[in-house]
């Protein structure tokens, strides 16, 4: 689709993914239920899933060192803050504020301190680990890549962090950045194309229209569009990757409107009014237009995630401070946006392992640290007013996205960002849609669907009534 440049144009891509709104109204949370809340006298009061951050972050101000983390309980409605050893003062605490005291064995800081060990022990490509409150242990994961000696090598790191402090389980899939998808962004670079999604419009910290996506987008070209072959658009102006993953990418043309929403297909739309904190145990929603809509649950916090570097032969690209979730995102879903349904920004898609057919991992880089390093708030920059979201301009809607496996567009210097490394076949480079070194060049996507254009080109999940979100 051609570019075009006029006055005060509204914004080419959408927030988030295309995906479709379903005739269901409402979408059932999949958390589980407590399996350790403890009893009490005093009835615990319900909240709303977005109530949970602020109330966890003002009794752990008051508990200090006896707070050992929180979580939502979705099916009670209930906050249960987890606390270590017997004090009275501190269960009425938490009882006062209407929330469920759980004691637990291990303080937040014998948690923080097995995490560093894993950092300094088991920092191997494959690997991941977060922090579960539900259970009150590290969570370590190993793909399908950690074998033999490196296998036998986390399992023993695990155990030498003691009883009941971390668990460690296999995956079946490989971790990897998911690039391309959700509305789509392209950029050219070391001879192909790269292709990667919005995540949120925000302003700039000069007032400019910006949005923020995955930083080893960033990383690996600094001009994007919002066509595949067209002008760029915007430039990236902070990108960092890894140790975080995100980038902020300014629109070239001051006039930009940049609506704070997210695309949900057919013109309707999810208003973003504010970031929020991830909590465990609490629906979020993911948009790809690789998979459309999807839904599931935060399951950890302060994650690490080492990635198979594509840029250092044998080397590994770690993240931290990510949140982990059991949404299934694919190649395609990489910087897309990750949301709650009350409109509340939570996270960018960073990589993760598995798919949407079996299920697997997906980890997001926090909403919240990626502002506060950018210097962005949400919400619309120049021009900006509301509509002019879904879909409109050269998108390309979920059209030619790669249903590779493949790795990602990953961090600058890689030949066609990614040169046809990881499990991908004949799909070319990395995940993204046909980028790279391969033979043919960018542009033309193995595996592509069919959605080309304007909002609503998802790969055909669900329809749209506007009666509510449901996933797919």
């Amino acid at each position: 689709m051609s570019h075009k440049r006029v006055p005060k144009r509204k914004a080419a891509i959408a927030v988030g993914g295309v995906a479709a709104l379903g005739a269901a109204a409402l979408l059932l949370p999949n958390a589980m239920a407590s399996q350790t809340d403890s009893s009490n006298n005093a009835t615990p009061k319900t909240f709303k899933a977005n109530d949970v951050s602020n109330l966890a972050s003002k009794i752990a101000a008051q508990l200090g060192d006896a707070f050992a983390g929180s979580y939502y309980n979705a099916d009670k409605q209930q906050v249960v803050i987890n606390v270590v050893g017997n004090d009275s003062n501190v269960v009425n605490t938490i009882r006062e504020a209407g929330a469920v005291p759980n004691q637990v064995q291990n303080s937040t800081a014998t948690l923080q301190s097995a995490a560093r060990t894993l950092k300094a022990r088991a920092t191997m490509a494959g690997t991941a680990w977060s922090v579960d409150p539900k259970t009150n242990e590290i969570r370590v994961t190993a793909d399908s890549t950690v074998t033999g000696g490196k296998w036998d090598k986390l399992v023993s790191t695990v155990k030498s962090l003691g009883s009941n402090v971390a668990t460690v389980k296999k995956s079946a899939g490989t971790f990897k950045t998911f690039v391309s998808g959700g509305d789509a962004i392209f950029a050219q670079a070391n001879g192909g194309g790269v292709r990667c999604s919005l995540g949120f419009n925000v302003t700039a910290k000069d007032g400019s229209p910006a949005f923020l996506t995955a930083g080893h987008c960033g990383v690996a070209a600094k001009q994007w569009s919002d066509s595949q072959n067209g002008q760029p658009i915007a430039t990236v102006d902070q990108a960092t990757f890894p140790g975080n993953d995100f980038s902020l990418v300014k629109y070239n043309d001051p006039n930009t409107q940049a609506p704070s929403e997210v695309n949900v297909g057919n013109g309707q739309t999810v208003q973003i009014t504010k970031a929020a904190d991830a909590v465990v145990g609490t629906q979020v929603f993911r948009m790809g237009s690789t998979t459309g809509l999807h839904d599931g649950t935060v399951t950890g916090l302060d994650a690490t995630v080492n990635f198979q570097s594509e840029t250092v032969p044998g080397g590994v690209d770690t993240v931290n401070g990510l949140i982990q979730t059991n949404v299934c995102a694919e190649a395609g879903d990489s910087g897309g946006s990750l949301f709650t349904q009350d409109g509340s920004a939570v996270g960018l898609t960073s990589g993760g392992s598995g798919d949407c057919t079996a299920g697997g991992e997906t980890f997001f880089q926090p909403v919240t640290a990626a502002l506060q390093a950018t210097g962005a708030t949400l919400g619309a920059g120049g021009a900006a007013g509301a509509g002019g979201a879904a879909g409109a301009g050269g998108a390309a809607g979920a059209g030619g996205q790669s249903a590779s496996p493949g790795d990602t567009a990953s961090p600058g210097g890689q030949s066609g960002a990614g040169a046809g490394t990881g499990d991908q076949s004949g799909a070319g480079a990395g995940d993204q849609s046909g980028a790279g070194t391969q033979t043919g060049g960018a542009a033309d996507q193995s595996g592509q669907s069919t959605g080309n254009g304007a909002a609503g080109q998802s790969t055909g999940n669900g329809a749209a009534d506007g009666s509510g979100l449901t996933s797919h």
